[in-house]
């Protein structure tokens, strides 16, 4: 297998590094391509990706999905690896998708943990091993074979926002989805600097928002409008 690694970036100095040696220690002798497509930051990011060993692309769209989509036509491998860059990533992963894909799963994720040992927390944490739609989020990463994510036109660019969400419900139709019973780490940021309450509820309101199908730009306005992002 030959695995290519994207990761969308935005002022993502300060996490970059750690994410892109990561991959390649726990990758041993194994095929990847790490590509960082980067959305126009304003710091140090791509600098710091490329001396870790990342090929760099400067994105001609901001936005995941279309940075994303950028970024693959570049990639070599047979099965893309969706990555954001403030996650820990699970030092198994290369095994772990080689054998999902080998199983005949064309898709999947991993469960997530945050890097908080808030209780409450954990019974966020403990929903992600279901297979649901509000269970899931691009902070658990995403593995798409070339093949599938050829077929699917890849991430709508429509989406500045839910464009994971998307993309899974359109996945479900047409493949098998894995999720791996093993987690990556998440930030709990948005926790500290909001109340558990309070985060929930904005999550609720932007998924409620994309059920409805309202303009992904107003989905983005008002969660942002609900949260404090300090």
């Amino acid at each position: 297998m030959k695995l290519s690694i994207i990761i969308p970036t935005y002022n993502e100095a300060t996490n970059i590094a750690r994410l892109v040696q990561d991959l390649f220690r726990y990758s041993g002798d194994q095929s990847i391509e790490v590509i960082v497509s980067d959305g126009g930051s304003k710091d140090a990011t791509l600098e710091i990706a490329l001396q870790a060993g990342a090929s760099v692309l400067k994105s001609p769209r901001p936005g995941r999905a279309a940075q994303m989509n950028y970024a693959s036509g570049f990639a070599n491998g047979d099965v893309l690896y969706f990555v954001h860059a403030d996650v820990g990533i699970n030092r198994d992963y290369f095994k772990d998708i080689e054998r999902a894909v080998s199983d005949g799963f064309e898709a999947g994720c991993y469960r997530f943990r945050f890097d908080s040992n808030r209780a409450i927390l954990k019974i966020n944490s403990y929903f992600t091993r279901f297979n649901r739609l509000m269970c899931r989020g691009g902070d658990q990463t995403l593995f798409v074979t070339r093949k599938l994510f050829d077929q699917l036109n890849g991430f709508d660019e429509y989406y500045t926002i839910m464009e994971d969400y998307d993309i899974i419900i359109r996945i479900w139709k047409v493949a098998r989805f894995k999720i791996i019973p093993k987690e990556v780490t998440v930030s709990a940021r948005k926790y500290q600097n909001n109340s558990w309450l309070r985060v929930q509820i904005a999550n609720l309101t932007a998924f409620t928002m994309f059920y409805l199908k309202r303009e992904p730009s107003s989905i983005a306005l008002k969660y942002k409008s609900m949260l404090d992002y300090r």
